[in-house]
């Protein structure tokens, strides 16, 4: 068996954390996600649909659904309830083929602010990647998330100084839709 070489330390360490990633709570439905949804041998009712901007679906037979927030698992257990005076036994699938519900703001000193539609979770540092990094300018010590619950918005600070040299890692967060990351300019004084 060959030893781990420091050069093949980085790469474990990714394909952990990837691992980790895929072991979280399932993904949560939003408006603007593309679903399939399957009938199994029901040929009429097999079909793409949007989530709407109010969070539902229709679907035939079921009729309107509230699908917003819940998993894929829980909306194919609310439109096989809805089929069962139809279609007792019916073997319903439900997919998410986009996920362009998925949406995160970051604004302020990154080379490309912006909406982000990453089509997966992200981390705070993910998207700041994806937004091509901080500019010189940038407060690093002072970006912070701002994030809407069901009656408030909440400002969570993000340490990037402590992130950046590997330390306090469980601050980088995974970003939840709507959240917006703000990159203030630092301060010449």
């Amino acid at each position: 068996m060959k030893k781990i070489t420091s050069l093949a330390a980085p790469i474990l360490i990714a394909l952990c954390s990837t691992v980790a990633m895929a072991a979280e709570p399932d993904y949560t439905l939003n408006p603007g996600d593309v679903l399939q949804i399957d009938v199994w041998k029901e040929e009429g009712m097999n079909l793409e649909t949007l989530v709407m901007p109010d969070g539902s679906i229709t679907f035939p037979l079921a009729g309107t659904i509230h699908a917003q927030g819940m998993t894929t698992e829980q909306t194919q257990a609310a439109i096989k309830d809805r089929l069962k005076p139809y279609i007792p036994e019916a073997a319903v699938t439900v997919a998410v083929k986009a996920a362009l519900g998925n949406v995160v703001n970051v604004i302020g000193q990154v080379q490309l602010p912006g909406v982000q539609t990453p089509g997966r979770r992200v981390t705070v540092m993910q998207a700041l990647s994806a937004a091509g990094g901080l500019t010189p300018y940038a407060s690093e010590s002072r970006i912070i998330i701002l994030r809407r619950t069901a009656d408030k918005q909440v400002a969570i600070p993000f340490p990037y100084d402590d992130v950046i040299r590997g330390r306090s890692l469980d601050k980088d967060i995974i970003l939840q839709t709507g959240d917006v990351v703000v990159v203030p300019t630092a301060s010449l004084f």
